[in-house]
């Protein structure tokens, strides 16, 4: 008998088998209402791998009458898509045909371009997968004919379900009976990181391997949590997950979390991504910490320089301390926010001239003004005195405002001594 991956035989024949997803399938999901209806739309299914896209589109196609065609992105390619279209109308495919494209996001514009005529005229029913985000990596014409679908990562809770399914197969299969330690089905589900594919690998694996004692497989927690290490780690430097690690780290430390700061900060290493760590650190400490406490620059850049000396895994201490102490530390963004918004107005070509007291003087050529009337601030009464800086036309134009924080209070408080309250 061919050999049959446990994840394949597994796999679910009925809508209430699917292991998580209710917020779509469950008893008024919309999906579920859709699938049951049996008037299927083109549809799209966005997630992670693992999390039922395969399984649902297959219980779609059991329940239409339509040819059912598989293609893979990945390795497909237009001739595919054109033998697919090919038997549209004939005996193989009299009531139309319903395509499951998996990895959608690995077929070019023309490729997808393809599509769009069958699916219009409703002789081709598409199903597609993606796990990247479908906004950024399937054709608008595509998407606009389609019917979005996310799907999750499924809870550990919901995966132990599976896991006693995989195991009981497993103990018929190899014709014994099983005897598993305590917390065996809890790591397993706890490391798949919402991946029922990776659990049931895991079962797989434990179950061929554990020992035979008397007729009995000894499943040990000590060999699950070999199996399961970094199996729990969803990462991709080129997709969704890189910039959404990112964003929850900046957010986490923005938040003043420094809990939620370790962890994603850990997803980040774990993962190896040791210079997206150190850019994204230095980008936090200048925008959200900033003027509240700007000695962190210089410490940041210190962790940054160290980690980058010392490389991985001793890089994770000096990481760590960066992103505790911003996590901890007073916030402010008003230096960004006024930068920005000087930028928006050069970019919106509000300028003007420089006033003539700011201009090179050295620059001048025989025959021009040479008297500038610079204040020279320096030579003044705490090294300031009063004159124009801005252009004529942006005079008055106020971007900086001093946030509410130790540091730019004392700031302010210093320079209204000086300039007056109204400076």
């Amino acid at each position: 008998m061919a050999y049959r991956p446990l994840a394949d035989e597994i796999r679910p024949t009925s809508l209430d088998e699917v292991v998580g997803q209710r917020h779509i399938l469950g008893p008024d999901g919309l999906l579920r209402r859709i699938i049951e209806s049996g008037n299927i739309p083109n549809l799209v299914f966005y997630g992670p791998s693992g999390t039922g896209k395969t399984t649902v589109a297959n219980l779609i196609a059991a329940r239409t009458n339509r040819a059912l065609r598989r293609i893979n992105a990945t390795t497909g390619s237009l001739s595919d898509v054109k033998d697919v279209l090919a038997d549209v109308g004939t005996m193989l495919a009299p009531n139309g045909i319903l395509l499951y494209l998996d990895e959608i996001q690995y077929f070019n514009k023309k490729q997808q371009q393809s599509l769009l005529e069958v699916i219009e005229k409703g002789d081709v029913t598409l199903i597609a997968s993606t796990t990247e985000n479908p906004y950024f990596y399937v054709y608008n014409a595509v998407l606009s004919r389609s019917t979005v679908f996310e799907f999750k990562p499924v809870e550990a809770a919901d995966v132990l379900p599976a896991i006693d399914r995989g195991m009981s197969i497993m103990a018929v299969r190899l014709g014994a009976e099983l005897s598993c330690e305590d917390g065996v089905r809890e790591a397993i589900a706890s490391a798949c990181g919402g991946d029922v594919r990776k659990a049931m690998n895991a079962v797989e694996l434990l179950m061929n391997t554990a020992r035979r004692e008397n007729g009995v497989l000894r499943v040990t927690l000590a060999d699950a949590q070999v199996v399961a290490q970094r199996s729990a780690m969803r990462y991709d430097r080129e997709g969704d997950d890189h910039y959404d690690i990112l964003s929850a780290l900046q957010k986490s430390i923005r938040g003043s979390d420094p809990d939620a700061a370790c962890h994603y900060l850990a997803r980040l290493l774990e993962a190896g991504d040791l210079i997206s760590a150190c850019r994204r650190l230095m980008v936090i400490a200048c925008e959200d910490i900033g003027l509240a406490y700007p000695q962190i620059i210089p410490i940041v850049k210190a962790c940054v320089d160290a980690a980058n000396m010392l490389g991985l895994p001793e890089a994770r201490i000096p990481l760590g301390d960066a992103a505790v102490l911003m996590a901890t530390s007073p916030k402010s963004n008003s230096a960004h926010i006024a930068f920005d918004a000087a930028l928006a107005d050069v970019r919106a070509g509000k300028t003007g001239d420089y006033p003539r007291h700011l201009q090179n003087k050295h620059a001048d050529s025989a025959g021009m003004e040479r008297e500038q009337g610079y204040l020279y601030p320096h030579d003044f009464p705490h090294h300031w005195v009063r004159q124009q800086y801005l252009p004529d036309s942006l005079l008055g134009t106020r971007y900086y405002t001093y946030a509410e924080n130790k540091a730019e209070q004392a700031a302010k408080r210093y320079w209204e001594e000086i300039k007056g309250p109204d400076f």
